[in-house]
């Protein structure tokens, strides 16, 4: 019986210290005496997430009542007090002038056992150093060139299966389709395998390339707790990607890098280099480390977010492009009547130089990429504690993530006139030159920006020049307006596709 009270007072202690914790970590913006929203007790400030709201409405909704209130905000990231910032000047300090104070982004990843998590983008400190020195020379503006013929090579399949569609049917939901463009373009330059999503919608790639954006290993609960115990959740060995997502790229990678090692075969492309890093002697770093080869294991979580952040974020940003250029003929025309220019200035030839001749569709893009931020949140975590200059009060502590809402900056009216509207003039030269390049960011910024930033736009212009000049895009009865967007994913995508009518010019 005395046991038997001692361990229930164990218990009930454990919990009531458990309790007084948490209560004090969710108490901590009020102590502080900054701004801040009392968070629900596991969700923090991130409640309805999913369900009644996407990732992009509550950096929107918290940014829209609070921005003219400080330096940053005091938000719960799950049950992490968070810094969510609201000035430029501060974000500036974060991403360039003081970057060294914020190198990591603070997501949860656990490579030892989940090798796809041990990918650049979500790994830290010397790791992250590490391995970005290893992969910058991969995406120079030289190794983009060597891969464009690729890129052109699927668009033009990309045009016939298109064609051939539009005969039988001028109603097509583009973004199923783009995506499987993107599929084949980065599966080629990534692993070097004909994926042939064009032609079958359930080819392997797209399958997996689907189930691992869509398809979680966990539900909210556990993400939650993942990214407030992040070091709990590794001793505990818990993984991200869902079981057959890992086994599918490790195979895939693996039987990859065995043929192209076996029958010596070389093609230019993203795994070559990955096959050098692999091989090859690597000198010192410029910090002095020495760089030592990359595993299997890490080839695999590179080729694994190339293979992602390749074929998502372009094809969504395509989908948007075409939906805005439906709904305004006038700029689409005048897009067109560029590429057609372009065209008949290089004898009817398509080279990475002559992407330079079409500043108007670089402008679409862009203000595609304004106003549809695909990754509408940029974090990162402080590695040692900050004071913000010019405001003693405000505080980021070592290892507190930081939120920076860009797809809420990009819908600011105080920088972008009428910001809701579609209008590529925003990204004029002078308008470009008048404006602080801080407030566009949908690659980041400083050391730690998007390193396929090159990639993802020429595979995107490439492909909206070839489509641009083949056919005419319309919206029908079954185009929705205004979209409506996905509550489930991290990235931007619309609810229900974008469907257009498609004419063959």
């Amino acid at each position: 019986m005395a046991i038997t009270s001692i361990l229930l007072y164990a218990v009930l202690a454990l919990m009531g210290y458990l309790v007084y914790v948490m209560h004090k970590r969710m108490s901590y913006w009020k102590s502080k005496g900054i701004i801040s929203e009392d968070p629900h007790f596991l969700m923090g400030n991130m409640a309805g997430l999913r369900k009644a709201k996407s990732f992009g409405d509550i950096w929107q909704e918290f940014y829209d009542k609070y921005k003219d209130t400080g330096p940053f905000l005091g938000f719960y990231f799950f049950s992490r007090p968070s810094a969510f910032v609201l000035e430029p000047a501060l974000i500036k300090n974060i991403l360039i002038k003081d970057f060294n104070k914020f190198t990591d982004r603070g997501f949860y990843h656990n490579e030892k056992d989940d090798p796809l998590s041990g990918q650049l983008f979500l790994i830290d400190g010397q790791k992250w150093r590490r391995m970005r020195t290893k992969l910058s020379p991969t995406f120079t503006s030289g190794k983009m060139k060597l891969m464009f013929p690729i890129v052109t090579e699927i668009c033009d399949e990309f045009v016939q299966v298109l064609s051939k569609m539009c005969s039988e049917t001028p109603i097509i939901e583009m973004r199923e389709m783009l995506a499987r463009f993107t599929t084949d373009v980065i599966g080629s330059c990534a692993f070097g395998i004909e994926c042939g999503s064009l032609k079958n919608p359930n080819a392997e790639f797209r399958e997996y390339g689907r189930k691992s954006l869509e398809e979680r290993r966990h539900g909210n609960l556990v993400v939650a707790f993942t990214n407030s115990f992040p070091q709990l959740a590794r001793k505990l060995k818990i993984k991200m990607f869902p079981e057959e997502v890992i086994n599918f790229f490790l195979r895939i990678v693996k039987e990859t890098v065995d043929y192209r090692e076996s029958n010596n075969v070389r093609r230019n492309d993203f795994m070559d280099m990955l096959i050098d890093l692999k091989n090859k002697k690597l000198v010192k770093s410029e910090h002095g480390d020495d760089l030592t080869n990359l595993t299997m294991d890490e080839i695999t979580g590179q080729a694994h977010v190339f293979f992602n952040a390749g074929f998502e974020t372009s094809s969504t940003t395509m989908g948007f492009a075409l939906y805005e250029l439906a709904r305004n003929e006038d700029i689409q025309q005048k897009a067109r009547e560029e590429v057609m220019e372009m065209f008949a200035n290089n004898e009817d030839k398509f080279s990475y130089e002559s992407m330079k001749e079409m500043p108007y569709l670089d402008q679409i893009i862009s203000e595609t990429l304004r106003l549809y931020t695909v990754v509408p949140v940029l974090n990162r975590q402080a590695v040692e504690d900050y004071q913000v200059p010019g405001h003693p009060k405000y505080v980021i502590k070592k290892g507190m993530p930081v939120l920076i809402p860009i797809s809420a900056i990009h819908l600011d009216e105080r920088y972008y006139p009428n910001p809701k509207q579609f209008n590529p003039e925003n990204f004029a030269p002078d308008k470009v030159a008048q404006r602080d390049a801080i407030l566009y960011l949908p690659f980041g910024e400083g050391p730690r920006n998007c390193i396929g930033m090159r990639f993802g736009k020429m595979q995107t212009m490439v492909g909206l020049a070839l489509l641009l000049k083949h056919f005419k895009f319309s919206i029908c009865s079954e185009t929705q307006i205004p979209l409506k967007f996905d509550k489930k994913n991290f990235l931007i995508g619309s609810e229900k596709g974008i469907t257009l009518k498609v004419t063959k010019i």
